[in-house]
């Protein structure tokens, strides 16, 4: 039960630390929500390989699918109106 929590943690903070180089411009995450966007990423390629090819809607996608969908999830989150008021 251990290793495969291990290996999501330690897929997560790659695929999230590859969509942050790709994405331009600074993003103020630490390392908890760089590892978070990499897993999130892996179910958006997912979902968004499921609409092109079928399969099954909760899918982790492979490396370039949770890539994509990482820097879908972190262009999204960058473009949106920050919601701290200040």
């Amino acid at each position: 039960m251990l290793v495969p929590i291990l290996g999501w943690i330690l897929f997560g903070l790659i695929i999230g630390a590859i969509a942050r180089l790709v994405v331009p411009g600074r993003q103020d995450i630490g390392m908890l929500r760089t590892m978070l966007l990499g897993i999130v990423g892996s179910f958006v390629g997912g979902f968004g390989g499921w609409l092109l090819f079928g399969g099954s809607p909760l899918q982790a996608s492979g490396w370039i699918g949770s890539i994509l969908g990482a820097v879908v999830v972190l262009l999204i989150a960058v473009r949106s109106p920050s919601r701290a008021t200040g």
